[in-house]
């Protein structure tokens, strides 16, 4: 199976989400790229090598970021996870603080 890493703000935000739908859609969501790395949408410019991932939810768009390392195995890291409010901007704000 193949792992998957959260990094800070994805692993606050999903420890924040306090609606049992919404927090199984993430997990469903992580899943389903845990089988598929490629069923997000790859990025471009500033988020090369990046892919999104869209979750509708109570009228409402959530966003998952995720990359996809190559070590031994295949390693799925979760970059940030939130509402499509400003978040590939935070994003953006984020990686260039790795």
């Amino acid at each position: 199976m193949t792992e998957v890493r959260f990094l800070p703000p994805a692993a606050k935000f999903i420890k924040k989400v306090k609606d049992k739908k919404l927090k199984a859609l993430y997990q469903e969501a992580i899943d389903k790229i845990r089988e598929n790395h490629l069923i997000g949408s790859p990025k471009t410019g500033d988020l090369a090598g990046i892919y999104g991932y869209d979750i509708f939810y109570n009228k409402t768009n959530y966003e998952l970021a995720y990359r996809v390392e190559y070590r031994d195995d295949k390693i799925i890291v979760v970059i940030m996870a939130g509402t499509r409010e400003n978040f590939y901007n935070e994003l953006k704000n984020y990686i260039k603080t790795l």
